[in-house]
């Protein structure tokens, strides 16, 4: 699987973004992607993540009410819309994507990130 971001770059707050992850080559046996970020000397962290099956969406407190992760399955690509921009939200974006490998084993793919910066 491979998985490339875009839509990243600089806004100022209160500014929206939409980042798009492309999700390309065994793609069928996927059953989960999400969006991760990291700030420069932070570790990375959850954003948002969707289910493959039913499509429930989950999504870290710090962006609930302002992000909105959506799918389209027909083209394989996933959508973080991001509103009411904060500098605290200024990070490298990640798209991960989980695919069943047997009962018992799941590998994850990442992408290479899309940098979003806010200023204040």
């Amino acid at each position: 699987v491979q998985l490339v971001e875009s839509g990243g770059g600089l806004v100022q707050t209160g500014g929206s973004l939409r980042l798009s992850c492309a999700a390309s080559g065994n793609t069928k046996n996927i059953n989960a992607m999400g969006w991760y970020r990291q700030a420069p000397g932070k570790q990375r962290e959850l954003v948002a993540t969707i289910c493959s099956g039913g499509g429930s969406t989950n999504y870290a407190d710090p962006v609930k009410g302002r992000f909105t992760l959506l799918k389209d399955n027909a083209k394989n690509t996933m959508y973080l819309q991001m509103n009411s921009l904060e500098p605290e939200d200024t990070a490298v974006y990640f798209c991960d994507a989980d695919s069943v490998v047997s009962s018992i084993a799941i590998l994850g793919y990442w992408g290479r990130g899309a940098q979003v910066a806010v200023s204040s």
